[in-house]
C-alpha cells in the first residue's frame, strides 16, 4: 500500500531499537520459533518458501510476545491493581500466560462464542475469565467499563506501543534466521503483529516485501490505508478465522503499517480451509484459520511474491469440532469427498446393486442414508445419499461416470 507517512493523529514511530529492545525483554517468557521449509509450497511455485511456526510458540500464539513486554513494564503500583484483557482467545492465552510468569492478576473478557479450548486454556494458565458479548469489540467495551470500576491495566491486543514492539521481535527473528528474505505474508486483524512484523523488516530488509493477509470477510485495512486512518467494517466480522476477525483495526498499528506495508491480500473462507488442510497434511503442522491466512493467499496467488517467501504461521489454537468442519470442507473442494443422490424403486437388491456398482470404482463409502418420506418421491420410491471418500478429483469424475453408466441418474450435492 506504501501510504505516505506524517498524516496520522498518533505517533507512527516504532524504530528497529525500540523492537530489539523488546526482543531481549521477551526472551525471558517467548520461544525463539523454528523456519521450516516448505516444500510442498516450493513444489507448486518453483520458488523458496519457510514457514515462521508461531503455532509451535508458548500459548500457541504469538501473542505472549506483545502481552510479556507490556506487563514486564508496569509499575508496582500497576501490577498490584492487576491486568484486563479482552480476546477471542490467543490474546486471552497469551496474557493469562505472561501474567502468571509475572506474578500478576489477569481478568479476560471473551465472546461468548470463543472456543471451549482457548476459553479452557485460558482459565488454565490463571486468568478470570468472563464472557460477554458476540465479537471482540464487545469484549473490548466489557473491558473497558472494567478499568473504569477497578483500576485495572488494559492489555490491549493490538493498539499499544509495547505490543507492537513485543510482537516485532518476531519480525527480527525471521530476518535472522532468513537473511535473504524477499516477501513475509503476515495475518492481520488488528493490526499488531502486522505493524511490528513491518517495522522490524523494512528497518532490517528495507528492500524486502510485507503483505497483509486477511479474511475478505473482516477486511478493513485497505480503507484504513488509503484513508490514513483506522475505518471500522460497516457491520460484524464474518469468517471462520476468530483470531483476526476484528471490526476495527488499531490506530498505532495503522499508523505504523500504512507506509511499510506493500500490499493487502484478501482471502475468501474456501481458500482458508484450503489452506488448513494443506498445511495439516503437507507440513504436519496444526494451524488454525486465522494463522493460516499466508497460506492462503500463497496458495492463491503464488506468483505475486518474490523469493525466498516467509509465511507467518501466527496460532495454532483451533476448536477441534471446527477443525472437523474445517477437514470435510476442505477435502470436499479438493474432490476428495462427494455425495451422491440416487433415486430408485423401493425394492429388495436395489440398495445392494447401488452398492455394488460403487464398489467397482474402488471408492471407499463413508455413509449412506435412506430418505422415503418426502412428497417429491413417488410411492414406492426411494431417495437414497451416499458419502463417498475418493481419491482426489479424477478418481471422483471416475466413480461419478461409472455409477451414471450403469443407468442411475445420479444428482451430486
Amino acid at each position: 500500500m506504501r501510504s505516505g507517512s506524517g498524516r496520522f493523529s498518533v505517533s507512527a514511530e516504532i524504530t528497529l531499537a525500540d523492537i530489539r529492545e523488546a526482543q531481549l525483554v521477551v526472551g525471558a517468557s517467548a520461544r525463539r520459533t523454528p523456519m521450516l521449509p516448505a516444500h510442498w509450497l516450493e513444489r507448486l511455485s518453483g520458488r523458496q518458501v519457510f514457514l515462521k511456526c508461531e503455532n509451535l510458540q508458548r500459548s500457541g500464539s504469538f501473542k505472549i510476545r506483545g502481552a510479556y513486554v507490556r506487563m514486564s513494564r508496569l509499575s508496582a503500583a500497576e501490577r498490584a491493581l492487576g491486568v484486563v484483557a479482552a480476546s477471542a482467545g490467543n490474546h486471552a492465552q497469551g496474557v493469562a500466560l505472561a501474567a502468571a510468569d509475572l506474578g500478576i492478576k489477569a481478568t479476560v473478557f471473551m465472546p461468548r462464542t470463543a472456543s471451549l479450548p482457548k476459553l479452557a486454556a485460558t482459565r488454565e494458565h490463571g486468568a478470570t475469565v468472563e464472557l460477554v458479548g458476540e465479537t471482540v469489540d464487545d469484549a473490548l467495551a466489557a473491558a473497558a467499563e472494567y478499568v473504569d470500576r477497578t483500576g485495572a491495566v488494559l492489555i490491549h491486543p493490538f493498539d499499544h506501543r509495547d505490543i507492537v514492539a513485543g510482537q516485532g521481535g518476531l519480525g527480527l527473528e525471521i530476518v535472522e534466521q532468513l537473511p535473504e528474505v524477499a516477501s513475509v505474508l503476515v495475518p492481520a486483524g488488528g493490526g499488531g503483529l502486522l505493524a511490528g512484523v513491518a517495522a522490524a523488516v523494512k528497518g532490517a530488509r528495507p528492500d524486502a516485501h510485507v503483505f497483509a493477509v486477511q479474511a475478505q470477510g473482516s477486511l478493513t485495512l485497505p480503507e484504513s490505508f488509503r484513508r490514513h486512518r483506522a475505518v471500522p467494517l460497516a457491520g460484524p466480522p464474518r469468517t471462520m478465522a476468530d483470531g483476526i476477525a476484528v471490526g476495527r483495526p488499531g490506530d498505532l498499528p495503522v499508523a505504523v503499517a500504512a507506509p511499510l506495508v506493500d500490499d493487502v491480500i484478501a482471502v475468501t473462507e474456501e481458500q482458508i480451509a484450503d489452506g488448513v488442510l494443506q498445511t495439516l497434511e503437507r507440513a504436519k503442522l496444526l494451524v488454525e484459520p486465522a494463522g493460516v491466512v499466508g497460506v492462503s493467499a500463497f496458495l492463491a496467488h503464488r506468483d505475486r511474491f518474490p523469493a525466498p517467501v516467509a509465511i507467518v504461521l501466527s496460532g495454532g489454537n483451533v476448536d477441534p469440532l471446527l477443525l472437523n468442519r474445517i477437514i470435510q470442507h476442505g477435502l470436499a473442494l479438493a474432490g476428495r469427498y462427494v455425495a451422491i443422490t440416487v433415486r430408485m424403486p423401493d425394492r429388495p437388491g436395489s440398495l445392494a446393486a447401488l452398492l455394488g456398482r460403487i464398489a467397482e470404482t474402488d471408492v471407499n463409502v463413508v455413509d449412506i442414508s435412506h430418505l422415503r418420506t418426502d412428497p417429491r418421491l413417488e410411492v414406492g420410491e426411494v431417495e437414497i445419499v451416499v458419502l463417498l471418500e475418493t481419491r482426489g478429483p479424477d478418481h471422483r469424475r471416475t466413480v461419478l461416470q461409472h455409477v451414471r453408466s450403469g443407468g442411475y441418474a445420479v444428482d451430486v450435492t
